[in-house]
Formats: C-alpha cells, sequence, structure tokens
C-alpha cells in the first residue's frame, strides 16, 4: 500500500502512526502546572464555587497526555491505553466551558437587573446539558476507540461523537449570545465599567479557543466515519495521519485557555459574594438580599427562562436592586472580604 511520506504508518498502531514521545510528556507537565496554579488561585480568591473546575480540567488533560505518553512508549497497540488517553482528552475541553458556565453566572449575578435570565439557571442549563454532552462523548469515544467492538456498535459510538460534537458548537453558540446580550444590556445601561469588560472579554476568548478545537475534533471524526477497510494512505485525511494537526489544535489551543484563565482570572475582577450586586451607577457596590426564584427546583429545571411566569404575568423578579434600605459597600472595585 502507497503511504503519504509526510507521516509514516506504523504498523499495529491505534493512532496510525507513532505517536511522539517528547510532547506528551512536556503537556502533561505543563497542565500539572497549570492545575496547581488554579488551586491556589482558587484558595486565592475563595472561588472553589465559581472556578473549582479548572483545576479539575487541567486533571484530566494531565492524566490524558500520561496516558497517551504511555502508549507512544511502544504501547501502540494497546487498546486499554489508546481508550483511556481518548476519553479523557475528550472529556477536559467540556468541564473548561463548565467553569466559564460558572464565570457568567457570577457576572450575571454581579448585575442581575441587565440578565437576560436568573443567573442561577446559567448553571442548570448550561452545565445540565453540557453533562449530557460529555456523557455522549464519553460513551462515544469508548466504543470508536474499542477495537474489539462489532461493526454496529462502532458506528454507534460514530454517530454519538458525531452529535455530542455538534451539540458542543451548538451550546457554546448560545452562551455566547447569552453573554452578548447580557454585554448588549450593560452597554446600553451605562454600567458597562472595566472590570466587566475583562471579565466578559476572557469569557469571550475562552470561549473562541474551545470552539477551535471543537471544531477540530468534528472534522476529524467526520473524516474518520468516512474511511472504510479499502480506503488506502492517499485516502486518508491529513488530519487524521498528521499528527501535528493534534498538537496544534488540541494541546495547544487548550493549553493557551487554561493559561490564559492563570494569567487572566476572571474572579480578580468579580466579588466573592453572588449578593453583591453593582449599582445603577456603574460604580457603588451594594450588598443585597440576593436574586432568588422562589418557583419548586423542578420547575426552574424544566423553565430556565421562566416562560409560563412571563405568560401569566407572574414571571417578575422582586427588584431588590431598587431598595434603597440595602446597605453600600463601597465605590469601586469588589472587595475581597466579601464572603
Amino acid at each position: 500500500m502507497m503511504l503519504d511520506k509526510r507521516s509514516p504508518y506504523q504498523e499495529g498502531s491505534l493512532w496510525y502512526y507513532a505517536p511522539n514521545q517528547g510532547a506528551p510528556i512536556s503537556f502533561a507537565i505543563m497542565f500539572a502546572v497549570s492545575g496547581m496554579v488554579h488551586i491556589y488561585q482558587c484558595c486565592q480568591y475563595k472561588s472553589w464555587k465559581v472556578t473549582g473546575l479548572l483545576p479539575w480540567s487541567a486533571l484530566l488533560f494531565t492524566a490524558g497526555f500520561i496516558m497517551r505518553t504511555i502508549g507512544a512508549f511502544g504501547q501502540w497497540g494497546n487498546v486499554g491505553i489508546y481508550i483511556a488517553s481518548t476519553v479523557l482528552l475528550l472529556a477536559a475541553p467540556p468541564v473548561y466551558e463548565g467553569a466559564n458556565y460558572f464565570t457568567l453566572g457570577r457576572i450575571l449575578y454581579y448585575i442581575p437587573y441587565h440578565s437576560p435570565i436568573h443567573p442561577g439557571r446559567v448553571f442548570t442549563t448550561f452545565v445540565a446539558v453540557g453533562v449530557v454532552i460529555e456523557a455522549i462523548t464519553g460513551n462515544g469515544a469508548a466504543l470508536v476507540a474499542n477495537s474489539e467492538a462489532t461493526e454496529g456498535k462502532r458506528k454507534t459510538g460514530e454517530g454519538l461523537l458525531k452529535a455530542a460534537l455538534i451539540l458542543q458548537l451548538v451550546l457554546m453558540a448560545a452562551f455566547v449570545a447569552l453573554a452578548a446580550r447580557f454585554h448588549s444590556n450593560c452597554h446600553r445601561g451605562g454600567v458597562l465599567n472595566g472590570k466587566i469588560k475583562r471579565a466578559l472579554y476572557v469569557l469571550y476568548c475562552s470561549c473562541t479557543l474551545i470552539t477551535v478545537r471543537t471544531i477540530y475534533r468534528t472534522v476529524e471524526y467526520f473524516s474518520a466515519t468516512s474511511l472504510n477497510i479499502y480506503s488506502g494512505g492517499n485516502q486518508i485525511s491529513p488530519i487524521l495521519k498528521d499528527e501535528w494537526f493534534f498538537w496544534i489544535f488540541e494541546a495547544v489551543v487548550m493549553y493557551l485557555n487554561t493559561i490564559l484563565l492563570n494569567v487572566c482570572h476572571p474572579m480578580q475582577w468579580l466579588p466573592r459574594s453572588n449578593k453583591i450586586y453593582l449599582a445603577r451607577d456603574g460604580i457603588t457596590e451594594i450588598e443585597g438580599p440576593g436574586y432568588d426564584d422562589h418557583r419548586p427546583v423542578i420547575l426552574t429545571l424544566i423553565d430556565p427562562f421562566d416562560i409560563v411566569g412571563l405568560i401569566k404575568n407572574k414571571g417578575k423578579q422582586e427588584k431588590y436592586w431598587e431598595d434603597e434600605t440595602v446597605s453600600k459597600l463601597s465605590k469601586g472595585s469588589p472587595g475581597p472580604s466579601a464572603v
């Protein structure tokens, strides 16, 4: 069989090629360091409830690259190593997305009067859907990566991966649209100060990096499922047989994302408590009772936008930010002493 000389075929390798040995070691170390920095920052900003997923996602990448390192040293045909590496590396990026959902929720709590939805529903809506996508991704990757699976199961796994990757793109588009709507509301309301701008810009950059990676994975798996047993080397897409695609569009892109969130940690611009909000003057911080939803929990999950309440004209949240009796904390940046 004639093969492309740019990417030599490795007999018995589940990756098609013999994986690079040095790169996975380097990225395992770099993600581990980033994860430790995230742990320190979660403690520094007391933000485990908001950014606690960041260390976890870095840990998943670290474990995934450790598995790939083991596979690179002569374990090219080890199904268990290949499956572990594939599943861990596919599972990590959606966890970064989850961290972004929590961050946007905290931003919406900070300026609740311009939030398109109840801030707490960012978690229940996007993270809940993200968990479903994560489960679909994990199951699909395990079926596709298992060379001992039947053809029917492999086809099922391919279908699950296609659906999961496309759903990730749709979910990200919906999330960015929500953030952009809030951004526009704040701009029109005259409360879009520098700190909120920076937090939103970091969010947009992170979403862009994750989307680039998701598009790469989508193209990769659609290319893989178009192959058959008669496909020669020249018929195989370069995205499958050239390893550099993986290192650029998966490893480098996602490392830039985790470093971005280390250097520009969003909680340096946001209050520690979701009861602290920005007054309409765009400067004064006020501690209020919080933005609560008194509906049953099951109803908030089914109808996060409270469409039923809007139809019945009962969906109006109490505007506690208009209460003049609440205490004004300060003028300027979010106070680190807030609990």
